[in-house]
């Protein structure tokens, strides 16, 4: 009888990225200049291994991805739940006030997201978060522990993990 193995996958494509605008928020006084990145997202999953010597589809896990960094992708990012950043919006703009400053987005070209601050630390958070809402990828492939990276540049990521308890 063959013993239940797990085993670990992990998922690190090129075109796994989304390209954004942003500003880190150090303090209720300082902050970065308004900047890009190219954020690269990677993932580790540990999963069962079925009688069929597979864990899941890999074309299964990368299209979920694919389609998480697209929704980001090109946009000018504003963190909604900064302690820091007061965020108003009106018919054609948010007005983001911070320090005394007033910074202006257009609305077609910016996203307004459930995080603190617009860090790789918050952006692998929110993507975890996103995948676990996915009850039947979850679910169905037996996935006991997630590990989601995200990568500002070479050298410089964050990630957030779930394990199944």
């Amino acid at each position: 009888m063959p013993v239940d193995t797990l085993t670990t996958i992990e998922i690190s494509k090129e075109d796994l990225k989304f390209s954004a605008a942003h500003f880190t928020i150090f303090s209720a006084t300082e902050r970065e200049r308004l900047h890009g990145h190219n954020f690269k997202v990677s993932l580790d999953i540990t999963a069962e291994v079925g009688p069929n010597g597979l864990c899941f589809s890999y074309v299964e896990i990368k299209q979920r991805l694919r389609s998480l960094v697209a929704e980001y992708d090109e946009y000018m990012i504003l963190p909604a739940d900064s302690p820091y950043l007061r965020i108003e919006q009106d018919k054609t703009c948010y007005r983001a006030h911070f320090n005394g400053e007033e910074l202006q987005f257009p609305l077609a070209d910016t996203l307004l997201l459930p995080i603190r601050n617009t860090t790789v630390e918050e952006f692998a958070r929110l993507l975890l978060e996103r995948l676990l809402g996915d009850a039947e990828f979850i679910d169905g492939n037996g996935v006991r522990k997630l590990i989601m990276k995200v990568s500002s540049g070479p050298g410089q990521s964050g990630s957030a993990s779930w394990e199944q308890d």
